[in-house]
């Protein structure tokens, strides 16, 4: 293991042999490529899922380069987690027309029914909450985005069903 890194958390991907092997393979790919470090981070991100503190140090060390430029990216941009993200993510738009239009009557009515904050997922996995800006469905306002699936004009009252259809999808 790099010298940066003193001890890994044992559900961390570096101690998971399959993990690891991919977190490897990304990087051997990528060796020397120029804007490598960009590379790597959106394919762990696409194929591990996140990018722990760990994995940060983990490349950082394999590409020669400070922890802190790898921190700096994955932090700067938020398309990157460090911690794993449900199976479903639910983004709200907080983005002017979204915001002015109630959107955080709806982050309450949400936090209080998964009993989760924005940036936190559920014991069980299953559902992210995040806040995102604009998504570009301001004539839609507010704007919730499941996964892939924008859901526009939602009203506090009627957001449970969304939620409702997601937990619903996994147990068919």
């Amino acid at each position: 293991m790099p010298k940066t890194i003193n001890k890994i958390p044992a559900g961390d991907p570096l101690n998971i042999p399959e993990q690891k092997e991919i977190i490897d393979r990304i990087l051997q790919e990528n060796e020397g490529a120029v804007g490598a470090t960009m590379v790597v981070l959106n394919e762990l991100q696409s194929e591990i899922g996140f990018i722990s503190q760990a994995m940060q140090a983990y490349v950082a060390e394999k590409l020669g380069e400070p922890i802190s430029r790898i921190h700096g990216v994955v932090s700067f941009y938020s398309f990157f987690t460090t911690t794993p993200r449900g199976k479903h993510t639910v983004k709200f738009c907080v983005g002017t027309a979204c915001y002015v239009s109630g959107i955080n009557q709806i982050i309450d009515k949400a936090k209080q029914i998964l009993n989760i904050e924005p940036g936190e997922t559920t014991e069980d996995g299953l559902i992210t909450l995040e806040l995102c800006r604009c998504v570009g469905a301001c004539s839609q306002a507010p704007v919730v985005v499941v996964d892939d699936n924008i859901h526009g004009r939602v009203q506090p009252n009627r957001f449970p069903r969304i939620l409702q259809d997601i937990i619903k999808s996994e147990t068919e």
